[in-house]
């Protein structure tokens, strides 16, 4: 059944651990991460529109309205697959940092595929809406599913995991922005001494061992990223000096995350970042479970 108007949250992901385990023929890269989803969310509104085509608001976000934009080329490939002739107006009300290795566009594409399947009563299943996604990115099939997974192949091989015990995050975005073609570009995967023991990881997400978990977080991605910007570096280290369990670069960064135990330690490193002006971006938060859609309706 179709809808006037329908609200999705887009949650952010984190990389609790990440690996590369060669670069493929084609160009792509072959991964082996966990991912997982965090409580931190754009805002996707969806309507319909009196004419035809897309029409997209982005706010005050630095980001482009048309087919550069994940949000439209997702709508686009949606109106496609579909024939849909009817028009659609999307808002988005950004809050996940950009250019941040949190999956911003690519779950605010999975928001949309959730929200026109809602707005336009296509009952398209969460396989076929992952199928359609990978088109879009390679992160988006996760970002459909959300909640602790593991990721393999280019990103599109997803087995569920369970999620991780409850704790506190601090999340820390820099006032740069990295692009993700320059890491991969710059990544050297044969000299690559130090891979993160995802299997391990996987097997303490089982056994709910915290401290499993977080002795094994690892992103062999920090090795060109944390050269060119030694202030993911240095986020790690106040982090953990203010009582993390670990810390570590999400995706290809430059945002950092670290993994408390208490929330008073955890407000305690946000407040130090902010002093120091590391970041300009700064989060106390929380991990999103796999019992919960990571694209609620609001």
């Amino acid at each position: 059944m179709k809808k006037d108007y329908v609200e999705r949250k887009a949650y952010a992901k984190i990389n609790l651990g990440l690996d590369v385990l060669r670069k493929r023929a084609d160009g792509y890269h072959e991964v082996k991460m966990i991912m997982q989803t965090v409580d931190l969310w754009d805002r996707l509104t969806f309507s319909l529109s009196a004419s035809q085509g897309i029409e997209l608001s982005v706010g005050a976000a630095p980001l482009p309205v048309g087919k550069e934009n994940l949000i439209y080329r997702a709508a686009a490939l949606i109106m496609e697959k579909k024939n849909i002739l009817q028009g659609v107006r999307i808002t988005l009300e950004k809050k996940i940092p950009v250019a941040a290795g949190m999956a911003g566009g690519s779950t605010d594409a999975a928001a949309v595929f959730h929200g026109l399947n809602e707005l336009l009563g296509l009952s398209m299943s969460r396989e076929e809406m992952k199928e359609l996604g990978v088109q879009i990115g390679a992160d988006v099939p996760y970002c459909i599913m959300g909640g602790t997974a593991l990721s393999e192949g280019i990103g599109e091989i997803l087995t569920p995991l369970p999620s991780p015990p409850p704790c506190v995050l601090v999340v820390a975005k820099p006032d740069i922005d990295v692009s993700t073609k320059f890491v991969y570009g710059n990544l050297h995967v044969e000299e690559i001494k130090d891979h993160p023991d995802i299997d391990g990881m996987t097997e303490a997400l089982r056994k709910g061992d915290l401290d499993g978990i977080t002795n094994r977080m690892g992103n062999v991605l920090e090795t060109v990223t944390v050269e060119a910007y030694p202030v993911v570096s240095e986020l790690k280290r106040v982090m953990k000096v203010a009582g993390a369990e670990n810390a570590l670069m999400s995706g290809s960064g430059p945002t950092v995350f670290g993994v408390f135990k208490e929330k008073e330690l955890a407000q305690g490193a946000a407040d130090k970042i902010k002093d120091l002006e590391l970041a300009g971006q700064v989060f106390v938060t929380g991990f999103v479970n796999s019992g919960c859609n990571s694209h609620d309706g609001i």
